[in-house]
């Protein structure tokens, strides 16, 4: 990302979690988050306070609301790909499961759900002419889908 382009996004209102441009680095939200809850934290404060202090208003509430739901949407899709990250980096599946605190099972499944996702994804865009599709081929998402057959304590060769 440019300098432009985070001179543009401090300066955008945020709303709604689309207001968020696709793509906005999760450090840079979560800056942006901090200062309308800071001044939303500063509305405690006695009126009478010693320091010079920005109170929050419903701008603020709503930023916050939306910025919050967009970086839970961001992480949420990040988590499939992670998971394949773990899993190609040589972790096992127990140890995937662990740290997001589920089954070897739902993990496997979150992996699949993101797989598929890829697959449609570039499936989509062959059929609409794309030169250079997104997402997966056949042979890469059947190598993610092989995987999950790994054991719960097995680690993956060569990917």
């Amino acid at each position: 990302m440019t300098v432009d382009e985070h001179e543009h996004w401090k300066s955008l209102t945020i709303r709604r979690p689309g207001d968020v441009p696709t793509a906005t680095p999760l450090a840079w939200q979560i800056n942006k988050h901090t200062e309308h809850n800071d001044r939303l934290m500063n509305n405690s404060l006695p009126a009478d306070f010693k320091y010079e202090v920005q109170r929050g208003d419903a701008g603020d509430a709503l930023a916050v609301i939306a910025l919050r739901e967009s970086m839970r949407h961001d992480i949420e899709a990040g988590r499939g790909v992670r998971v394949l990250d773990a899993i190609q980096l040589g972790a096992t599946w127990n140890e995937v499961a662990a740290a997001l605190d589920i089954t070897p099972d739902d993990a496997r499944a979150l992996l699949c759900k993101w797989a598929d996702g890829q697959h449609n994804l570039y499936r989509h865009d062959v059929e609409h002419g794309q030169q250079r599709p997104l997402g997966l081929a056949p042979d890469r998402y059947a190598a993610m889908l092989a995987l999950t057959e790994l054991g719960d304590d097995e680690v993956a060769r060569h990917v």
